[in-house]
């Protein structure tokens, strides 16, 4: 397999401030990609985010491999772009038409490329978990997006090639000049005497990183001069630039850094202080864009320390326990979003989507913020885990959309909206949790008919344990004062009784 050329004794640390043409030639740079495709008949897997980075690598690969006989270009090579499904609108377009147009001029070529997409499990979106569960919107600390969104549908799709061929070659438009920390990840994991990096996660998959060496000047600079094969306008990509500041790469491991201060990305994305990228596009026209924003920066103010309690629950998710800061500062640790907020935030994308399209051209294509699947899997999660016995998804699509889905009829939430009026009469009288005895009964409701009962057990024991105190009781608590303890000895038959069960 051929080696990167350049003399071995010359100071690494020079070449990289360097430009890579005053030491490499574009011909040196398709010979070697040629050398490592020839080298063995692993299966080729490129990392497409759409900006200028992995476009540089992608087209470096094209005419590098369409100079080679058709004989010898039996190796596949799949150019995957993980979808997050709240990519900015403008990006997806972008990224869309590239790949439909890699697959066109790949046939009529008769080369071995093959785009596509990829995408989160429904289970993993954003809007399941940020709507569905309650995740907050993430931050700096709390970046629970990437990998479900980026990283996990680039693994599966790597692990599917490699459970087919054996071993598989990634191949990413990562740069060391791009970070320290970025050149030192990559310099560990590089393989002596190959082109080649073996795999952060993956013993049976390598990485290639054909422009590594390049400086943002050299990706330009080929860019703009060296036409785009597959029929694509670089200045196109050019003008996005100038709106987004910078890309999002493609992600396939905690190392890669997700987006930094750059904003071709995620609309939704709240890691960030401000969304330039927007701003600018809006500035610049894009009109239609305005609510995405609006949006974007609200789910940001959530994020104001002195807001959270507003927003956000006492206990966690998981064990459903409070927990009180312990790094000297007063108070409880905020968790999950609280489930009205979330269900007045469904309201609002969905509002805001209505907005969206209201102000697009009327050729334009409808955009959906929010698919189906996923507000089906959101009304799942409220009605078997939230003890959402109104089935507001339905109830807020409708008044919102003016029209139904084709909503699966089903048992898992149990109970109705007048079964709820009573048993929160009933808990009020007694001074019990409405949610807590819900709870139980969606509990049982689940587990009737069943032959085998002992998880039930487990499942009433974890939510006795959860912590059941009113907000006030709690604070009372952690101030020192004396709270009217509330002890978990429900009348279950009495209860069951009153609401007709």
């Amino acid at each position: 397999m051929g080696t990167r050329s350049g003399d071995e004794n010359e100071d690494v640390s020079d070449i990289r401030e360097a430009s890579v043409w005053e030491y490499r030639s574009l011909e040196d740079i398709y010979e070697e990609i040629r050398e490592t495709y020839l080298a063995d008949d692993r299966p080729w897997v490129i990392g497409y985010s759409g900006g200028k980075d992995s476009t540089t690598t992608l087209q470096l690969i094209w005419i590098a491999i369409s100079q080679l006989p058709p004989e010898k270009r039996s190796k596949p090579i799949h150019v995957i772009s993980s979808d997050t499904l709240v990519e900015t609108p403008k990006i997806v377009n972008h990224i869309t038409s590239s790949l439909e147009k890699v697959n066109e001029h790949a046939q009529e070529a008769n080369l071995p490329f093959e785009a596509q997409k990829v995408y989160p499990d429904v289970d993993d979106s954003f809007w399941v978990n940020l709507i569905g569960r309650g995740y907050p919107a993430p931050n700096q600390t709390f970046r629970w997006c990437t990998e479900r969104l980026k990283i996990d549908p680039a693994d599966n799709f790597i692990l599917d090639q490699v459970s087919e061929y054996g071993e598989v070659v990634v191949i990413l438009g990562a740069r060391k000049a791009e970070s320290a920390t970025r050149e030192q990840v990559m310099n560990l994991h590089s393989i002596e005497g190959t082109n080649l990096a073996r795999h952060s996660k993956f013993a049976n998959a390598f990485v290639y990183t054909p422009i590594e060496d390049w400086l943002t000047q050299d990706v330009w600079k080929y860019l703009l001069n060296v036409d785009c094969p597959w029929g694509k306008d670089h200045d196109e990509l050019a003008a996005l630039y100038n709106e987004a500041d910078d890309e999002c790469p493609m992600v396939i491991d905690t190392s890669t850094p997700s987006c930094g201060n750059s904003r071709f990305g995620c609309w939704t994305c709240t890691v960030v202080e401000d969304d330039k990228a927007m701003e600018n596009m809006v500035d610049g026209g894009d009109l239609w864009m305005e609510p995405l924003l609006e949006f974007r920066n609200f789910l940001k103010s959530t994020q104001d320390p002195d807001e959270k309690s507003k927003y956000r629950e006492p206990k966690g998710r998981q064990h459903g326990r409070v927990k009180e800061k312990t790094n000297g500062g007063d108070g409880i640790i905020p968790r999950a979003y609280k489930f009205e907020f979330r269900q007045h935030l469904l309201r609002k994308l969905l509002e805001t989507e209505k907005e969206v399209n209201e102000r697009r051209d009327d050729d334009a294509e409808y955009l959906e913020l929010i698919r189906d699947a996923e507000l089906k899997e959101i009304r799942r999660i409220w009605r078997t885990e939230e003890a959402d016995w109104e089935d507001v998804v339905p109830q807020i699509y409708r008044d919102v959309m003016g029209e139904d889905l084709d909503w699966v009829h089903d048992d898992l939430g149990s109970f109705s909206t007048d079964e709820a009026d009573v048993l929160e009469r009933v808990c009020a009288d007694r001074d019990v949790p409405a949610r807590l005895v819900k709870r139980l009964l969606d509990v049982e409701r689940q587990h009737h008919g069943m032959k085998r009962r002992a998880s039930i057990y487990d499942t009433i024991d974890k939510i006795f344990r959860e912590d059941w105190r009113s907000i006030e009781d709690i604070t009372a608590d952690i101030d020192g004062e004396e709270p009217e303890q509330w002890q978990y000895d429900v009348e279950y038959e009495e209860l069951m009784q009153e609401v007709d069960i």
